[in-house]
């Protein structure tokens, strides 16, 4: 199961940032087809938003289609965005996880990581870092 964090800095909608996070879950594997979304009452009551809100993002996975609502049961993945490369997770994450706790050691706060990540990313593109 998934559980969702809003952040008010993030500048996306908090249905987008949900949208966002089951997409993230999809393509890490981290959620799986068949596996069940939390109800719209338990989004509801976890991050105290809108039921609106959580239903307009999962209307807009379905649109896509990710999910389905089944009436009465609750909503479940019905496709995945995880691909045949992601067996190199494990690896990765270890290492990202060691470069994050050095710029945290370095003295970086959240904002700062994610805003040298973020340029990095961009700055790079698709080119091979040696």
């Amino acid at each position: 199961m998934i559980d969702f964090y809003l952040d008010s800095g993030s500048g996306l909608p908090p249905y987008q940032q949900l949208v966002r996070q089951v997409r993230h879950a999809l393509r890490l594997g981290l959620l799986k087809e068949g596996d069940r979304l939390p109800t719209v009452k338990e989004v509801v009551a976890q991050l105290a938003i809108n039921p609106n809100t959580v239903l307009k993002a999962y209307r807009e996975l379905e649109h896509e289609e990710l999910v389905a609502a089944r009436p009465g049961v609750g909503t479940f993945v019905t496709a995945t965005l995880a691909n045949t490369t992601l067996a190199a997770h494990g690896p990765l994450r270890t290492e990202l996880r060691r470069w994050l706790a050095k710029a945290r050691r370095a003295g970086l706060d959240d904002e700062s990581i994610e805003a040298l990540f973020a340029t990095t990313f961009r700055a790079t593109g698709h080119e091979e870092i040696a």
